[in-house]
Parts: C-alpha cells; sequence; structure tokens
C-alpha cells in the first residue's frame, strides 16, 4: 500500500470535509459547475497562435517554481497571466 503525505493545504481540506463543513451541491448546481469547467477546458485547448517571449532567467526560474506550486507546467500559468491579464 502507498502512502501519500498530505501538505497544509490537503490536510486543512480533510479536515474540513471530516467536520462536515462541505454540502454537496445541487443536480443543478453540479450541472452548471460542469458547463463552466468543460467551457474552461474548451477555451483552454482552443489555440491558435504560438509567440516567443524573451524573460529575464530569473523570472523564468521564478515562474517555473510557481507552475510547481501549483502543479501545472509553467507554459500553461504563463498562458493563464496573459489571458486573465488580457481580460482586464
Amino acid at each position: 500500500m502507498k502512502y501519500f503525505e498530505l501538505d497544509e493545504e490537503e490536510r486543512q481540506l480533510l479536515e474540513e470535509v471530516e467536520r462536515g463543513e462541505w454540502k454537496p451541491v445541487s443536480d443543478k448546481e453540479f450541472a452548471k459547475f460542469k458547463k463552466e469547467a468543460m467551457e474552461a477546458a474548451r477555451n483552454t485547448l482552443n489555440k491558435t497562435k504560438n509567440i516567443n517571449l524573451r524573460l529575464s532567467e530569473r523570472d523564468l526560474h521564478k515562474l517555473k517554481a510557481k507552475a510547481i506550486r501549483e502543479g501545472i507546467p509553467y507554459q500553461t500559468l504563463a498562458s493563464s497571466i496573459l489571458h486573465k491579464a488580457a481580460a482586464e
């Protein structure tokens, strides 16, 4: 059997679930959340252009470190940051 060590955020979430702080969502809410997630996934996969950016080595290392903490590829994180900035 594998043993997994939870990080602080995971431990907090587990404690919240065990205390009964999490409640199931209704079928209607679930359908709404599912639709939003599917749209986000579809938009993420809808890539049409490639670009090249020159970044300082320090900024690139910071970006990669943040991506590791969030558990996503650094290029996905960079794209997300640009998308949010462009949407403002």
